[in-house]
């Protein structure tokens, strides 16, 4: 279904200052930001290639940077554990008017 959007939990280890940077940066157009290098986003297939694209050219396999990209059903995101400071971001608040 075009437009359908699917949960990723993405990763990364990268070497270089300038090369993470620039991965996160990347990274916060797409999704929230849940811990220092990993972010949670919801995207359609569009928005994932485009990523995948925009974040290809900052790994440098050769000096052991890697991003991992883990696709989750809606039932496991639905069972996702939180502990600590750590609110949903994919809560809306409620809004009265």
């Amino acid at each position: 279904m075009i437009g359908m959007k699917s949960f990723y939990l993405v990763g990364y280890d990268i070497v270089s200052d300038k090369r993470r940077s620039k991965v996160a940066s990347i990274m916060e157009s797409f999704g929230y930001r849940v811990q220092y290098s990993l972010f949670e986003c919801r995207l359609d297939r569009r928005d994932f290639g485009s990523m995948v694209k925009q974040l290809a050219p900052y790994v440098d396999k050769g000096q052991g940077d890697s991003i991992r990209i883990y696709r989750l059903c809606e039932a496991c995101v639905s069972k996702a554990m939180y502990y600590g400071a750590c609110p949903d971001p994919w809560e809306r608040p409620e809004i009265i008017i």
